[in-house]
């Protein structure tokens, strides 16, 4: 035994605020290490789950500020509340989906990542903490509302501390574990109760894992290809790791075709989201027209390694079209999918792209809100596997989160497929996989405006405002159900703020977002998001569907711009928020 520990019941009181959204509870870090707030949190959690003494549970999170202090918090308050066993990620880093694969491979009780996923790291930035059950995935509102419920009435916190009462309740009775180091330490408690930190290799389940899905050789075989290039930016995430494993050590990549590598803090003082505003160098390195050399693929992942972005030489493509490319390529590209797909799921303001191929396949599609857990019960069903947000959120039955990297090989893998049969200095482009997407499929133009840090009440004003639209918009429909939205010729005939029935448990999600649905497929639809520590972010949506060719390569501002300028027209937008211009379009 590496040492002994007593159990100590710590006096608290409720603290405001701790509400966990779709994503976990965030806030700034300051907030969490203020006394007794993140052990108030985490003691909700452990007094929410059912079966936890005795069990064993996964703890890592993407490395940002505060990481390390907190992983050792944690794991008194979960000694002192009787689990036997927490593997811990080396130097306390397992990223989002890997954390998932680790759940499930080694049947555990749960999870908790530490991360507040795209949102900025440092000492004046965001933290965050989420739970994942056994089945890999966040949480259901079952247990988030016992959470919330627990941290309004807790008294006290169980703190596992150093034999020695006079020592008080300061000492880490586990400080003498080396985080850095892979393996276990044993500890007992004075009432003989055992305790074992484990500190696993941060990067082998989740590798190993993704191993079995995709044929490496035929990846291998393409980055050995003259003609082809390949450029991820880890943003100085928690994925800088796992992509030289991947890319560089197990594919044949060049050291430097991992950008932004290593782990930071403070993510290198940027904003470690993958789009194209806070990946902008990674953009220019795949624009020909800056960069001479700009790789055939380009692709980034964010903080805690659940999005991607995917870039083609000179060419972006939507999370919504990376989605249903993926899904119609699947079954002949993936050897993971090679006995086909059953269904396909969409978070209801992603883009329809993927709804035509589920068609055209004859198999079913889901729309559910935004949230990765609305997946989770059908993926565990089998009714889908593969899912995707517009939020650059890519992922399948594999775990029960997004997954960046999954996104990137699905990617490779589709590449690799198209070009096996091709000639060197002959390579199948990004850009020409997609427009033959579009030919067969249609486009769906998509952009989505983030207003970030609004007034919170400006943001309530503003989905109020829309909501009476809509409201008027119904009581003038006429007999069909047709509906007008201002002058815009297209007639409506959906608006309403969705809802969802969950198709396996029959759960119901409420106002999940104001959306108006026009006869020609094109869709406008407003959110709220709760993403952020601090404000609001009021998100517009804005899609158009095209089925004509000669109109499909038109840029997608100017082809939504009617749309956009309806948006901004009748929710008010501009008077109400004081913003003239979108924080990030994308």
């Amino acid at each position: 035994m590496a040492g002994a520990f007593r159990v100590v019941d710590v006096k608290t009181t409720p603290i405001d605020g701790q509400k966990t959204g779709t994503s976990g509870l965030r806030k700034k870090v300051a907030e969490f290490k203020k006394p007794n707030y993140l052990a108030n949190w985490v003691q909700s959690l452990f007094s929410s789950i059912d079966g936890l003494k005795g069990s064993s549970i996964a703890l890592g999170g993407d490395g940002r500020y505060w990481n390390k202090d907190a992983v050792r918090i944690i794991c008194r308050i979960a000694a002192a509340n009787g689990v036997a066993k927490v593997l811990v990620g080396q130097n306390g880093i397992l990223c989002t989906p890997a954390l998932s694969a680790v759940v499930r491979r080694r049947e555990l009780l749960g999870g908790i990542i530490l991360t507040a996923s795209h949102n900025p790291g440092g000492p004046n930035a965001d933290f965050g903490i989420k739970y994942n059950v056994s089945n890999g995935g966040p949480a259901p509102e079952s247990v988030t509302d016992k959470i919330l419920t627990n941290t309004k009435t807790i008294s006290t916190y169980g703190l596992a501390c150093v034999e020695d009462a006079d020592a008080g309740t300061e000492a880490d009775p586990f400080g003498s574990v080396d985080l850095s180091v892979v393996g276990a330490s044993e500890f007992k408690s004075t009432d003989g109760a055992a305790f074992t930190i484990d500190v696993v290799d941060s990067a082998a389940d989740y590798v190993e894992l993704l191993q079995s899905m995709f044929d490496f050789e035929a990846l291998k075989a393409l980055f050995a290809r003259s003609d082809f290039s390949f450029l991820f930016d880890a943003m100085s995430g928690v994925t800088g790791p796992y992509a030289k494993r991947i890319f560089v050590e197990l594919l044949g990549g060049p050291a430097d075709c991992v950008m932004r590598g290593e782990p930071l803090e403070d993510f290198g003082g940027a904003h470690p989201d993958p789009n194209l505003t806070y990946a902008a160098d990674l953009v220019a390195s795949c624009d020909p027209t800056k960069s001479p050399n700009a790789p055939a693929m380009g692709a980034a992942s964010d903080g805690d390694g659940d999005r991607n972005m995917i870039l083609g030489r000179g060419f972006f493509v939507t999370p919504s079209d990376s989605l249903a490319v993926i899904a119609a390529k699947a079954k002949e590209a993936i050897p993971f999918f090679k006995d086909g797909l059953t269904g396909v799921a969409r978070s209801m303001p992603t883009a329809s792209a993927v709804d035509h191929v589920a068609t055209k396949m004859g198999i079913s599609c889901y729309e559910t809100p935004t949230g990765w857990k609305f997946f989770g019960n059908l993926l565990d069903a089998g009714k889908a596997q593969i899912c995707g947000e517009e939020s650059f959120g890519t992922g399948a039955f594999h775990v029960r989160e997004k997954d960046g990297i999954f996104a990137v090989l699905c990617w490779l893998s589709v590449l690799a497929h198209e070009n096996a049969s091709t000639k060197e200095g002959e390579l199948i482009s990004i850009e020409s996989i997609v427009t033959e997407h579009w030919k067969v499929y249609g486009r769906n133009f998509f952009s989505r405006y983030d207003y970030e840090e609004v007034d919170s009440e400006a943001g309530a004003k503003l989905m109020a405002t829309v909501a009476k639209v809509q409201e008027e918009m119904v009581a003038a429909a006429d007999g069909s159900g047709s509906m007008t939205l201002d002058d815009f010729p297209v007639k409506v005939t959906t608006a309403d703020n969705f809802s969802y029935t969950d198709p396996i448990d029959g759960s119901v999600a409420k106002g999940q977002g104001l959306r108006f649905v026009f006869a020609d497929h094109s869709r406008l639809v407003f959110r709220l998001s709760g993403t952020g520590s601090s404000g609001a972010t009021i998100r517009l949506y804005a899609e158009q569907y095209e089925t004509d060719e000669t109109k499909q390569a038109e840029d997608a501002q100017v082809a939504l711009k009617p749309l956009i300028d309806l948006a901004l027209k009748v929710s008010n937008l501009k008077e109400i928020t004081g913003r003239s211009s979108p924080t990030v379009i994308t």
